[in-house]
Parts: C-alpha cells; structure tokens; sequence
C-alpha cells in the first residue's frame, strides 16, 4: 500500500464553543494522509488511477466552511466525506490543528487526529 500526504491546507473558519469563536473565527491547518495503490498510475502516468490532490482539498475546503462547535466534528466529516468520494482509499487520517486557540496560555496550536 502507498500512501499520499496532502499537508498544510490552510482555512480561516469557524469552529469553536465560545460565541466569539463561530463570530470572528479563526486559522486551521489540516493535513491529511490517504493510503491506497497508486501502482498502476505510477506505471502508466494516469492520474485516473490515483488520488487526485485537488479532490482532497475541496473535500477539507468544503468541510471546514461548515462551522461547528468541536474540530472533532468536522475531522469525522472529513474521513467519512473522503471514504465516500474515493474509490481508491483503502485508509485515511486526518489531523485538524486549530492556531492560537482561544484558552489560558501560550500555546501554538491544539488538533485533533482521526484515522480510518
């Protein structure tokens, strides 16, 4: 099995509990890794027979523009969104970090990971 990294999507969205949070909102980084067989594609230069980086983001795009209270939320929707719109998938993961987050401290990001 092969795997493919599509890192670092950026989106302003917004996911929070707090009022203030689903307002003014805020940045995200999403990375997501995507195992599949991409043998056939690698032999034959048919990007039919892969993963198509494009489609992953819309995916993530998509889903983070709906707001929701919990990151864990939206990073199920993501799994479940991809496993459904790939036919090559075979197991997926997740990770949503959401930057400066609004809590006590100084704290770069916190995420949250699913992997199916």
């Amino acid at each position: 099995m092969n795997c493919i990294k599509v890192y670092g999507i950026r989106t302003f969205s917004y996911h929070g509990c707090l009022p203030e949070e689903t307002k003014i909102g805020g940045n995200y980084i999403v990375d997501v890794d995507l195992w599949c067989d991409f043998s056939e594609s690698a032999l034959t230069d048919d990007l039919s027979k892969t993963i198509d980086y494009c489609d992953v983001n819309s995916v993530v795009e998509d889903q983070m523009a709906t707001p929701c209270k919990l990151i864990e939320t939206v990073a199920y929707r993501i799994v479940n969104q991809l496993k459904k719109e790939l036919d090559q998938l075979e197991k997926v993961r997740v990770e949503i970090k959401k930057v400066n987050p609004p809590i006590d401290g100084d704290v770069n990001f916190v995420s949250v990971v699913v992997e199916e």
